[in-house]
């Protein structure tokens, strides 16, 4: 009798350790609440989004994250809250959200179905545009082209897109939902031409200021700040014309409501408050109209 109880104890063990990952995975509240400490993941060459600042970061998504940090404080009451700040990479900033190695992805990432497939998404935090950064004696042809400085009447307009974009060199980041649309974008054109993938945003501006690639694809915001700290000589710019736009947000556990309730909550109060209208003046040069617009449909009532 008493070996049939013990073995059921076992099998009862067994199972609870079986589950500790999961519970700590699915909830994230908890896991901060057992460890005191909250844990923000990052991108470190984001800039001016999210940066990395000697054993800490700095940055606009850094900012916004440090506010919901004082949420988790007040909600649970952890006045002595600790953060860490974790650097993670474009290949695995997925994963440190789904295993818990992170509590939250405060760099901002466009919510593409294949992402929500492994995590959930705040609501949104900036509207990403895609932009090209080229030497200032790039070819007309190419120059034209990529501003859509071409008649845009059937076959002539193909065929005159086509010469300018084909036979170059366009890098972008690996991994990035920017590599995938470039390649889609060649395909649809018919353009015959080379694309090459960087570790980061500063290695695909060397290429092209090497004159290695002709032209480098990502965010623009980020780009243009890169440029003014990088390249103050001006023999790189910036495209005027904007590829693709896309809200972007922070992503947070993909089995915790509770947590991502907590997120939104503190950022619909931040944008009713004013004070991600200031960290836009702080970080990105200001707000537009639009993006005030913006500031009131994303903010949940």
């Amino acid at each position: 009798m008493n070996v049939k109880l013990s073995n059921a104890n076992n099998l009862l063990l067994v199972c609870l350790v079986a589950l500790i990952p999961v519970m700590a995975h699915g909830n994230t509240l908890e896991r901060i609440r057992a460890s005191h400490t909250f844990t923000l993941g990052y991108l470190p060459d984001f800039a001016p989004f999210s940066d990395q600042a000697a054993d800490k970061a700095s940055g606009y998504a850094i900012d916004l994250c440090l506010k919901i940090a004082e949420r988790v404080k007040t909600d649970l009451g952890l006045p002595e809250l600790s953060i860490q700040y974790q650097p993670v990479s474009m290949s695995d900033e997925m994963t440190a959200v789904s295993s818990g190695k992170i509590d939250i992805l405060c760099t901002p990432t466009p919510p593409t179905l294949v992402r929500r497939k492994r995590v959930s998404y705040s609501v949104p935090i900036y509207t990403a545009g895609l932009a090209a950064v080229v030497r200032q004696d790039s070819s007309e042809a190419l120059l034209n082209a990529l501003d859509g400085k071409v008649a845009h009447t059937g076959p002539t307009w193909r065929a005159t897109v086509n010469r300018g974009l084909s036979n170059q060199t366009y890098a972008a980041i690996a991994g990035g939902i920017t590599e995938t649309w470039i390649q889609q974008q060649m395909r649809l054109l018919g353009v015959v031409a080379t694309l090459v993938t960087v570790e980061n945003a500063d290695a695909g501006l060397k290429l092209v200021a090497d004159g290695k690639a002709d032209a480098f694809f990502a965010e623009r915001m980020m780009l243009k700040h890169l440029l003014d700290r990088n390249y103050p000589a001006g023999n790189l710019v910036v495209l005027e014309r904007m590829f693709e736009y896309a809200p972007t947000a922070m992503a947070v556990d993909r089995e915790d409501e509770d947590f991502r309730l907590l997120v939104d909550t503190a950022l619909s109060e931040m944008y009713r408050s004013g004070e991600i209208e200031q960290a836009f003046d702080k970080y990105l040069g200001g707000a537009s109209d639009a993006a005030k617009k913006l500031f009131k449909i994303y903010a949940l009532p």
